[in-house]
C-alpha cells in the first residue's frame, strides 16, 4: 500500500492546488489504478464504470470523457516524474534502451493515426495491410527479480507522409496538420530526451536490424556525444572492412578510414565458424551454451569501428553488432536477447492493459489514452521492482519459474481497494467502496 503511494502522489504534484486541480490529480491517479486493476478492459467506458464500481467514486459520463480527451494533461512533466520513480535505472553501468515499433489495429476510417499499414508478422489468414495505428516506442530494460522486464519510456505515432499531404482528418491535432517525420527522427528525438534526463550513465539502444544503422546514431550522438551506442543485428549482405594500415613515415595523401576488405557478414561467417568457441549465457530465463565468434572491424554504414559477434546454431547463425566496443560477448547477446521484452511489453500493452480495444477517435482522445496505458504498465513494474520479494506466480506454467504481469496486477489491485488506501491517495468522492469488490476480483484475476 505504501509502496503504491509512494509512486502515485508525486504524479499528483504536477496539477494546480486549486480545487478542479485536485480533483484531475485524485482523478488521474485512480484512473491508472482502474487500468491496472485486472477487471475489465480499459476503453473509456470501462474505466468510468470501473472508477463508481470498485472505487466508489462519483463522476458524470460526459465530465469523465471531458477529461481523457483534455489538451491540459501535463504528459511530459508526467513522464518524468515517472523516470525519476524507477530504482536503480542501469544494468551494468549502461541504460540499455529497447526500440522497436508496433501496430493497433482499429476498426472505423476516422480514427486520428489509422493507415493501412505493413505488417510484416501478418499470418497466413490475416490482412498484409491492415488498417492500423504504427506507434514508435521506447523502453528501459531492466532486471527485475532476476527477470527481464521492459518499462515503457516514450512513443510517438507514425504518420506516413501520403496521408499529411492529402490533408486527412487523421493526421490533424487541435485543426492543425502535424508535421511529417521519420521513425528514425522520432526514435532519435525520444532518446535524446531520456539522454538529457539521464545525464550520466551511458545510453545503448538495442534494436533490430531496421533501426540498427547511421540515420539513428548519428542525429542522436550530435546531440548527447560518445556516450550513446547501439546494439543491433547485422545484415547478412553487410560488407565489414579491416582497419587500416599504419602510416608510413613521410607518406603522403589524406590517412586511409578503411582498410582491406573482408567480406560479407555471411561469408566471414562461413570463415570463422571453426573458430567459434562456446560460451555460458542467460538467455530466455535460462543458462544455456552458445557458439559465438566476436571481430572488431570497420564498418563503412556507419564510418565507425564495431564489434561484430557471430553466433553459431545447429543449422543457422546470426551476426550482432555493437559500437560499443567494451560489450563483452556474453553481454552482446544477453542484451540482445532481453530485446524480445519490448515484445512482450506491447502484448501486455495491447491485451492485458487493454490499449488495443480502445474506442477513442480524436487525436487527443486517443494520445491521452495510449500514455495512461503506457504509464500504468511501466508503474506496474515499477511497483514489482520495489517489492522486497519475489510474486508468487499464481497460474503454473510448466518450465516457468518467474512471476507474471498478471501477479503483479493482482498485488497492486488488493493495495489500491484496501479501505486505507484512501486515506493515503484520497479519492475525488468519498464514497465508501463495496465489499463485493474484492471477492469478484479474486475470481477473475
Amino acid at each position: 500500500m505504501f509502496i503504491l503511494r509512494d509512486l502515485l502522489l508525486p504524479l499528483q504534484t504536477h496539477f494546480s492546488d486549486t480545487k478542479l486541480g485536485k480533483e484531475r490529480a485524485s482523478l488521474f491517479v485512480y484512473t491508472l489504478l482502474a487500468i491496472i486493476v485486472p477487471f475489465t478492459s480499459s476503453m473509456s467506458s470501462n474505466l468510468w464504470r470501473g472508477l463508481g464500481v470498485l472505487f466508489g467514486i462519483d463522476i458524470k459520463k460526459k465530465r469523465f470523457y471531458t477529461f481523457m480527451a483534455s489538451s491540459t494533461l501535463p504528459w511530459k512533466k508526467l513522464w518524468r516524474s515517472t523516470w525519476g520513480l524507477i530504482d536503480s535505472p542501469e544494468t551494468e553501468g549502461r541504460l540499455l534502451l529497447a526500440l522497436d515499433d508496433s501496430i493497433n489495429t482499429k476498426v472505423g476510417k476516422k480514427i486520428f493515426g489509422c493507415e493501412q499499414i505493413f505488417d510484416h508478422a501478418a499470418k497466413a489468414n490475416q490482412s498484409d495491410y491492415p488498417w492500423a495505428q504504427n506507434i514508435v516506442s521506447v523502453g528501459l530494460l531492466k532486471r527485475v527479480h532476476a527477470r527481464w522486464a521492459c518499462l515503457f519510456l516514450d512513443f510517438r505515432f507514425y504518420l506516413p507522409k501520403k496521408t499529411i499531404e492529402a490533408k486527412s482528418d487523421r493526421v490533424k491535432m487541435k485543426g492543425k496538420i502535424l508535421p511529417f517525420k521519420t521513425k528514425l527522427s522520432q526514435a532519435a528525438e525520444m532518446i535524446v530526451d531520456i539522454g538529457e534526463h539521464f545525464s550520466e550513465p551511458p545510453l545503448l539502444a538495442v534494436t533490430d536490424s531496421w533501426f540498427g544503422n547511421a540515420g539513428l546514431l548519428k542525429p542522436v550522438r550530435q546531440v548527447i556525444g560518445e556516450r550513446f551506442d547501439m546494439l543491433s543485428r547485422l545484415r547478412c549482405n553487410n560488407v565489414l572492412y579491416d582497419f587500416p594500415e599504419p602510416r608510413k613515415s613521410g607518406q603522403r595523401g589524406r590517412r586511409k578510414k578503411y582498410g582491406q576488405q573482408l567480406g560479407s557478414a555471411t561469408e566471414m561467417a562461413s570463415t570463422f565458424q571453426a573458430e567459434a568457441i562456446e560460451y555460458s549465457v542467460n538467455l530466455y530465463g535460462k543458462q544455456r551454451t552458445a557458439r559465438a565468434y566476436d571481430r572488431i572491424v570497420m564498418s563503412k554504414s556507419l564510418k565507425c569501428p564495431i564489434r561484430v559477434v557471430w553466433v553459431f546454431r545447429r543449422t543457422q547463425w546470426i551476426a550482432l553488432f555493437s559500437t560499443d566496443l567494451e560489450l563483452t560477448v556474453i553481454q552482446m547477446i544477453e542484451f540482445y536477447g532481453a530485446r524480445w521484452k519490448i515484445e512482450s511489453g506491447f502484448k501486455e500493452l495491447k491485451q492485458d492493459m487493454g490499449s488495443q480495444k480502445s474506442q477513442c477517435r480524436t487525436a487527443q482522445s486517443v494520445t491521452n489514452h495510449l500514455n495512461f496505458c503506457m504509464m500504468a504498465t511501466t508503474i506496474t513494474w515499477i511497483y514489482a521492482d520495489r517489492l522486497k520479494t519475489n510474486p508468487e506466480r499464481r497460474h503454473k506454467v510448466k518450465g516457468r519459474t518467474s512471476f507474471a504481469f498478471s501477479d503483479v496486477r493482482r498485488i497492486i489491485a488488493e493495495a489500491g481497494l484496501d479501505p486505507d488506501f484512501s486515506r493515503l491517495c484520497p479519492k475525488p468522492s468519498n464514497s465508501p467502496v463495496n465489499s463485493l469488490v474484492a471477492t469478484l476480483l479474486r475470481m477473475v484475476a
